[in-house]
C-alpha cells in the first residue's frame, strides 16, 4: 500500500480496507464508491489477487482495497491468510491501513458483527457499513444504527448499497476516518487475553524480534493457523513454547478457539440488546422463491431451464450484430487488399492479420451476452443457489458446495477459477478443484461452438420455436464438461488426492435487482480484456502462423499455373474464362500452402490426427492454439483464406469450412466431424496462462504437467469416439 504522504495542508493520501462476510454486498459498495477507477493485480511477494480503486475524498486520493470475503480472522485458507497480513501490515511493501470499513448485513448481524469484533480490536479507525437495511425491514428486523454505533464505539452508516442509499454518508464518514477525525475503537472481548498478547509482544520486542500485540493474539487463539505459523517464522521456536505455555494458563484444558467464540457471542447479544428489535417473521418472496428454487427436483429443472435459456439466447441476440462485424471485417479486408500492391505485404494485413484476428473478434458479442447473463445471476443471487443446488453433485465427487465457486468462476475463464480456489482450505480439496475447474467451459471456447454449430449443425426450433437444436447443443457442451468434471475429481479424490468430504456451510443472500452500473462496468472490463487478447496473443499467432504458412514460394508452382492461365486466355473468353482463372487462382493458393512450412509440418503430423476426421489444417490449428484456445478460430481463418480452395464467394470462415474437400472431393467437415473437433475442444487444456496459474498455484510443474496430460488424452478420446460414432450413425 501506499505510504501516507503529508503536506502544509494535512494529509494528501490513505488507504482504506474493505473487509466483510461473502453476501453482504462488499463489491457493490466497492464498485459505487471507486467506478471505473479499479485495478487488478497480485498482492507483493504473493499470488492472491488484490482488487483496488481510487476516489477522492474531500480532496484526498484514497486507495481503497476490497479483501476477500471471510468470516473471520482465523486465517486458514490462503484468502484469509492475505487478509489478516493486509489488516496487520505485514505484507512487504505495505503498510498498515488508515481505515477499516466493515461490510455487514443487516439482516444477519449476529454473525456478521463476529468479523466485525475481531477488526474493531485492531487499533484503527473503524466505519462500519450497514448494509441491506432494506432487507432487514422486510424481514421484521430494527436497527438502531446510532445505538449500536455507541455500544460498538465505531460509526456505523446504514445503507441499501444496491439502490446507492447512504454512500455519500458513507463517504463522509470514510474522510473523516482517513483525516484521523475518529478515534479508533477500544474493543477488548478477551481482556485477559489482551494483557498476555501484550506481554509476549513486548518481551519479543527486547529480543529484536518486532511483532504487534495482534498477531499475538491471533496466534493464540488459532493454534496451527496462519498467524501463529507466521509468528513462529519470524520468532524462533522459543516463541512457539510461549504461545502453548500461554495457552493451557488461560484455556484451563479448553480451546481458545472455543473460548474466543462464546465470549465474542456472548459480547454481541450484549451490544445487540435493545439495538436490535425483532418482530414475528414474515414469509418474504425470498422464501416463497427458494421453496422452489433449491428443490432438490424442481430446483435442478429450473438450473437447466435457465442455463438452457442463456445459450438459446447467445445465439439469437448476437446473430445481428455478428453479421455486421463480420461483413465490417470483410469490406475492411477488400479495400485494403485493393490498395496495397499484390505481395507478401498484401497477403500479410489481408489474410493474416485482418482474417485472424477478425475471425475472433466477430465472438464479441456472444461473449458479452453470456457474461451479461452470468453477472445478472450472480447479483441477483441465483448463483449461491445453484451452488447450494450443486452441493449435492459435488460430494459425490468427494467435493462440496465450495468447490463449485470456483468452477462456476471458471465458466468465464479458468485462471480466476483456479485462483478462487484460495479459499478452500484443505488442500487435497483444493488441488483436486484446481485440476478440475479447466474442464468448465471458458468464454475462449466459446468462439469454436459458435462457428462450427452455426456451420454444421442444422438451424431447427422444437416446442413451437422456444428451443433450437443449436442451443441445444451448445448447453450439452457445458454440461459435458460439468459431468466429466465431477467424474474427475471424484476419482481424484478416491486415488492421488485421496481425502474426506468436507463440510460446506453457505449463506443464501437475499434476491435483489442487479445493479446496471456495476453491470455495464463488468461487461466494459471483460470486453477489455477480449480485444487485449485478440490485439496481442491472438494477433502475434495470426502473423506467425501467415508467415509459417506463405513462405516459401516455389517458383515452379507460379510458372506452372503462369502456363495454365496463358492457355486458359488464349483458349476462352467472357465468363468461362472468368471463371477458370479463378478457380486456377484459388489451386494456386492452395498449391502454394501445401508447399509451406505450415502445410509440411501439417501432412507430418496428420496421420495422428485423422483418426478424428481432421484434415492437416484443423491438426496445426488445434497445435498453434496453446497458447489460447481461440487462436484456434484465427488459425483456421488464416490458413483458409491463404488456400481458397473453396467455391468463389466464400470469404466468411463458416462458408471456407463448409466448402473444404478433401483430396478425393468429400467435405472435410461433417457434422461428426465438427462435433468431435467441439468435444476435443471442451476437454482439452489449451490454454498456456492457465498451465502457468496452475503452476503458480501449487508451486509445482507436477500438477500442471499432471492436468495437461489426463486432459489431452481425455479430449483425444472423446474427439476419437464423438466422429467414429457419428459417423456411423450418419452413415447408417
Amino acid at each position: 500500500m501506499t505510504a501516507i504522504t503529508t503536506t502544509e495542508l494535512g494529509r494528501t493520501t490513505a488507504t482504506v480496507v474493505v473487509i466483510g462476510n461473502p453476501n453482504t454486498g462488499k463489491s457493490t459498495i466497492f464498485t459505487a464508491l471507486t467506478g471505473v477507477r479499479q485495478k487488478v493485480a497480485n498482492y507483493p511477494g504473493v499470488t492472491v489477487e488484490k482488487r483496488s480503486g481510487h476516489l477522492s475524498l474531500d480532496g484526498m486520493e484514497v486507495e481503497l482495497v476490497d479483501l476477500p470475503g471471510t468470516y473471520s480472522l482465523a486465517a486458514h485458507s490462503p484468502d484469509e491468510m492475505v487478509a489478516v497480513d493486509v489488516l496487520f501490515g505485514g505484507l512487504e511493501g505495505m503498510e498498515h491501513p488508515d481505515a477499516v470499513l466493515v461490510v455487514v448485513d443487516a439482516s444477519n448481524l449476529r454473525r456478521n458483527l463476529y468479523l466485525a469484533s475481531q477488526v474493531l480490536e485492531l487499533g484503527v479507525p473503524v466505519v462500519v457499513a450497514l448494509n441491506m437495511v432494506d432487507v432487514a425491514k422486510a424481514r421484521g428486523i430494527e436497527i438502531d444504527a446510532e445505538a449500536l454505533a455507541a455500544r460498538i464505539r465505531a460509526t456505523v452508516v446504514p445503507m441499501v448499497a444496491s439502490h446507492d442509499q447512504g454512500l455519500d454518508e458513507l463517504r463522509a464518514a470514510l474522510a473523516k476516518a482517513c483525516r484521523g477525525q475518529l478515534t479508533a475503537p477500544s474493543v477488548h472481548v478477551l481482556p485477559e487475553l489482551f494483557a498476555e498478547a501484550e506481554r509476549i509482544a513486548a518481551s519479543e520486542g527486547e529480543r529484536g524480534h518486532p511483532v504487534k500485540r495482534y498477531e499475538v493474539e491471533r496466534g493464540l487463539i488459532d493454534a496451527g493457523a496462519f498467524a501463529e505459523t507466521r509468528l513462529i517464522e519470524r520468532a524462533g521456536a522459543s516463541l512457539r513454547a510461549e504461545l502453548e505455555a500461554t495457552r493451557a494458563r488461560l484455556g484451563s484444558g479448553r480451546p481458545l478457539a472455543a473460548l474466543e467464540a462464546q465470549r465474542r457471542y456472548g459480547w454481541i447479544a450484549a451490544q445487540l440488546d435493545g439495538v436490535e428489535k425483532r418482530s414475528e417473521p414474515r414469509r418474504t418472496w425470498t422464501d416463497r422463491i427458494d421453496a422452489v428454487i433449491t428443490h432438490k427436483v424442481w430446483g435442478s429443472l429450473v438450473f437447466v431451464l435457465v442455463m438452457g435459456a442463456v445459450f438459446q439466447s447467445v445465439f439469437r441476440w448476437a446473430t445481428p450484430v455478428m453479421d455486421a462485424i463480420d461483413g465490417a471485417f470483410k469490406s475492411l479486408g477488400t479495400a485494403v487488399g485493393d490498395a496495397l500492391p499484390p505481395g507478401a505485404l498484401a497477403s500479410l494485413v489481408t489474410d493474416g492479420v485482418i482474417a485472424g484476428v477478425g475471425s475472433v473478434l466477430v465472438f464479441l458479442p456472444q461473449i458479452l451476452i453470456l457474461f451479461l447473463f452470468i453477472g445478472v445471476l450472480e447479483d441477483s443471487g441465483y448463483m449461491s443457489r445453484a451452488a447450494f443446488l450443486m452441493d449435492r453433485v459435488m460430494r459425490f465427487a468427494g467435493l462440496s458446495g465450495q468447490s463449485f465457486i470456483p468452477m462456476l468462476s471458471s465458466f468465464a475463464c479458468a485462471v480466476p477459477g483456479i485462483m478462487a480456489t484460495r479459499v478452500i482450505a484443505d488442500r487435497r480439496d483444493r488441488l483436486t478443484t484446481i485440476l478440475v475447474a479447466p474442464l468448465m467451459t471458458c468464454s475462449a471456447r466459446l468462439p469454436i461452438y459458435t462457428v462450427l454449430i452455426a456451420a454444421f449443425i442444422p438451424h431447427r426450433h422444437f416446442a413451437g420455436g422456444w428451443l433450437g437444436l443449436q442451443g441445444l447443443v451448445m448447453l450439452s457442451l457445458y454440461l459435458l464438461g460439468i459431468v466429466l468434471a465431477v467424474i474427475a475429481a471424484s476419482i481424484f479424490k478416491r486415488t492421488v488426492l485421496k481425502g474426506p468430504t468436507p463440510t460446506f456451510l453457505m449463506e443464501l443472500p437475499a434476491y435483489k435487482w442487479p445493479r446496471p452500473r456495476a453491470m455495464v462496468l463488468r461487461l466494459v472490463e471483460r470486453a477489455k480484456v477480449f480485444v487485449l487478447r485478440a490485439g496481442t496473443v491472438i494477433f502475434s499467432v495470426s502473423v506467425v502462423v501467415w508467415a509459417l504458412s506463405y513462405f516459401p514460394r516455389p517458383a515452379s508452382i507460379h510458372e506452372r499455373f503462369e502456363n495454365e492461365r496463358a492457355e486458359v486466355t488464349a483458349s476462352a473468353s467472357g465468363e468461362a474464362r472468368d471463371t477458370a482463372l479463378a478457380s486456377l487462382a484459388a489451386a494456386e493458393d492452395a498449391a502454394y500452402l501445401e508447399q509451406s512450412v505450415f502445410g509440411r509440418m501439417g501432412h507430418v503430423i496428420e496421420p495422428v490426427f485423422r483418426p478424428l476426421g481432421w484434415a492437416w489444417r484443423v491438426a496445426m490449428a488445434a497445435i498453434a492454439s496453446f497458447p489460447a484456445r481461440e487462436v484456434v478460430i484465427s488459425v483456421l481463418g488464416t490458413t483458409y483464406a491463404l488456400g481458397k480452395d473453396v467455391d468463389e464467394g466464400s470469404d466468411t470462415l463458416r462458408s471456407a469450412l463448409q466448402g473444404a474437400r478433401w483430396p478425393d472431393g468429400k467435405p472435410v467437415f461433417t457434422a461428426a466431424t465438427a462435433l468431435g473437433l467441439m468435444v476435443f475442444f471442451a476437454l482439452c487444456l489449451q490454454c498456456v496462462a492457465t498451465v502457468a496459474t496452475i503452476r503458480r498455484e501449487t508451486q509445482s510443474w507436477k500438477w500442471p504437467a499432471f492436468a495437461w496430460t489426463y486432459m489431452t488424452v481425455l479430449a483425444y478420446v472423446g474427439a476419437l469416439l464423438t466422429y467414429q460414432i457419428g459417423t456411423r450413425l450418419m452413415a447408417g
